[in-house]
């Protein structure tokens, strides 16, 4: 039996399917809100809670989530997506070429840390809930994430920085959300004690919290699940790479490599020798 013409529009209307978003010729809206109402009264990282949370966040909520996005928009050249953003302008591509390049190399190493710590910080608070006590469910927790990722811990350490600056004060913030009653702190406790089981097997040498384990405590505390804790890291890090692209543009230079030219890089390949056949 052949559909019906109302049918047939439905099965159009219906091939995409959301709830993010309602329009109509003159009208807009995000989650049931009205655009006009929206703009100049709610904030960019708010806006970002309820177009991927469903609702809008409380003031005490969205202002740690400002203060994670807001933390990790840059780390200079020498990350790999900034120097690819660098590097792109200066092929002479536009800024969204450029930014494009650049989030394409957030993946598992450099951009997955803060998805991955917070899967590790949901599986210790899963073995606390099943009786674990903290140290014991925060060691096994650990295991785990090494076994899976390997032994660069997700979210502790840092290559550059003695101390992240940025991890205490955002576990700062944490703590006064905890003491309001916007956050349970829980996470925070949780990170804190892998923290602490580190150095305990590390003979009393602390590898302290990085900018990855701080977010993701925060993005834990705040119900976010693990794969939005990479997409909202993406959404921080565009804004330097933007920032280094469009400085880039502005500074010139053409097709500008990883090091400069009047430097070669090492070669270790078979000595010079002639092709087979061409001597003489």
């Amino acid at each position: 039996m052949s559909a019906t013409a109302e049918e047939v529009k439905r099965g159009v209307q219906d091939w995409w399917r959301t709830s993010i978003i309602d329009m109509a010729p003159g009208s807009i809206r995000y989650r049931g809100y009205p655009i006009q109402e929206l703009i100049g009264n709610v904030s960019f990282a708010q806006m970002i809670w309820l177009m991927t949370r469903g609702e809008l966040p409380s003031t005490g909520e969205a202002r740690l989530l400002d203060a994670a996005l807001m933390a990790a928009v840059d780390h200079g050249p020498q990350a790999p997506s900034i120097a690819i953003a660098r590097m792109a302008a200066t092929c002479g591509v536009g800024l969204n070429n450029a930014m494009a390049s650049a989030v394409n190399v957030l993946g598992d190493v450099h951009g997955g840390a803060g998805e991955q710590a917070v899967e590790m910080y949901v599986d210790i608070a899963r073995r606390m809930d099943a009786g674990e006590e903290l140290q014991a469910a925060a060691g096994a927790g650990l295991d785990e994430a090494i076994g899976r990722h390997g032994k660069f811990v997700s979210g502790f350490g840092h290559r550059f920085h003695p101390i992240d600056p940025r991890a205490p004060r955002l576990l700062e913030l944490v703590d006064e959300a905890a003491q309001a009653g916007v956050v349970s702190g829980r996470f925070a406790l949780i990170g804190r004690a892998v923290e602490d089981v580190l150095a305990s097997r590390k003979g009393g040498r602390r590898i302290p919290m990085n900018i990855d384990g701080a977010t993701a405590v925060i993005y834990a505390e705040l119900g976010f699940p693990a794969p939005l804790a990479r997409g909202l890291f993406c959404l921080s890090r565009s804004v330097g790479i933007l920032a280094h692209a469009w400085e880039q543009t502005q500074q010139g230079g053409r097709n500008k490599g990883p090091i400069p030219r009047e430097y070669l890089w090492s070669y270790d390949g078979p000595a010079r020798r002639p092709l087979p056949g061409s001597e003489g």
